[in-house]
């Protein structure tokens, strides 16, 4: 997830820097189809190497490789840019709010982990997660006061810009991108799951279902970026995205067992739509109202919207499935002495023994209590399209000029 961060970061950098403000919604949207065509190989590779010799271990090593194989473009062939020739390596990493970077690193953390393990690992009530929500507690405490009071920092070197949240129009961008950010998500990685549980597919055919999402979701932001210019109207761009993602995660939250492919296929274009028309919009907006000065720190502001925000999504919605799904589950076979553990083996594939045992009417149940799970899963969709939609209401209704020219 760093490293994920850190790359989308750099080439976020890279198009605000060597692109015109009229050039970059098309440049992010490009972002967005390489994002989604790596949605597309990455299930199939990884399933691959699932059902392999190899094991799953490899879809992470493959990484290795392919760096390594990519690397002379970026030492050679990408160009270089200093905007402060005149400082040494050492006064620029002296200007590094490092106390606000590992603060702000230990909370994201400390908040998954414990999102991770409170219920799942650990019961609520337990010692280790009341420990873990008591330093995300303190950790975040510690953040606001050390940004606040600019401690081992500066004010125009504080990690979070702090002066952003003064303007109404960062702080929509911000929340808009997270919502649509969090509503892609949760269609990425809870899609196939169904699929796999409910038609007992294998994770390179559930990848393969996915493929309508994907090229759904890349055909709508290369359209927001090439009409947003255009239009110069940012705002319609979020009232759609909402509508959207309300409408498409209201009808994911009716799917049963027995609700046809096809329809499922319908719903997910839904909330690609809504997904794909504002995820990457905010970044040539921020970049158009920001000071010339703050241009590059309005690129990072919406990133953390954009990555921060899917992470926590999808860690919520980790917390739900296990929590949620334990509870069905074992509500649906207390007929049944099964223990805790198998039932815990039981939402993580369908090899475990329960699901494994042949006994039709046993499964049924299960997988009619995963179905259940999944559709509480989509309520994150509906209120993140509530989200994205309040946030395009509230936008100013204004037309930014995107005509000027390349600043590097």
């Amino acid at each position: 997830m760093a490293i994920m961060c850190l790359q989308s970061d750099r080439a976020l950098t890279y198009i605000t820097t060597f692109t015109s403000k009229r050039e970059q919604p098309i440049y992010n949207a490009l972002i967005g189809l390489c994002w989604g065509t790596g949605c597309i190989l990455g299930p199939v590779i990884g399933g691959g190497f699932a059902v392999s010799s190899a094991t799953w271990r490899w879809a992470f090593y493959i990484n290795l490789p392919l760096a390594g194989l990519i690397s002379p473009v970026y030492l050679f062939l990408l160009p270089t840019h200093n905007p402060k020739p005149d400082i040494g390596t050492m006064q620029k990493l002296a200007t590094i709010d490092w106390l606000g970077a590992f603060l702000f690193a230990g909370i994201f953390a400390i908040l998954q982990v414990a999102l991770t393990f409170s219920g799942s690992l650990w019961k609520w009530n337990n010692a280790g997660p009341i420990s873990l929500w008591v330093v995300f507690a303190v950790f975040l405490l510690a953040f606001i006061l050390q940004q606040d009071f600019s401690i081992a920092t500066t004010p125009s070197h504080r990690l979070f810009l702090v002066h952003f949240l003064k303007s109404r129009t960062m702080v929509l961008l911000y929340t808009g991108t997270a919502a649509s950010s969090t509503g892609l998500g949760l269609g990425v990685y809870y899609i196939p799951i169904f699929f796999q549980f409910t038609k007992g597919d294998s994770p390179i055919k559930a990848a393969v279902r996915l493929l309508p999402y994907i090229c759904v979701f890349v055909t709508a932001v290369m359209l927001s970026g090439g009409l947003l210019p255009v239009l110069g109207r940012y705002q319609p761009f979020y009232i759609v995205s909402g509508v959207l993602l309300v409408f498409g995660g209201a009808l994911m939250h009716t799917v049963h067992l027995d609700t046809s492919t096809t329809s499922i296929y319908g719903y997910e274009v839904l909330m690609a739509l809504g997904a794909g028309t504002s995820m990457q919009v905010a970044y040539s907006v921020a970049v158009a109202i920001a000071d010339k000065i703050d241009t590059l720190n309005a690129v990072g502001f919406i990133n953390v919207a954009q990555i921060g925000s899917l992470s926590i999504g999808l860690s919520i919605a980790g917390c739900l499935y296990q929590n949620l799904g334990f509870d069905n589950i074992k509500s649906a076979l207390s007929a049944y002495n099964f223990s805790d553990t198998e039932i815990r083996a039981a939402l993580g594939g369908a090899h475990s023994a329960i699901l494994a045992s042949g006994d039709l009417a046993l499964q049924r149940l299960v997988l009619e209590a995963i179905a259940a799970t999944l559709r509480d899963i989509w309520i994150l969709t509906i209120v993140a399209g509530a989200v994205a939609l309040v946030s395009g209401l509230l936008m100013k209704r204004e037309k930014l000029n995107l005509e000027m020219t390349a600043g590097g």
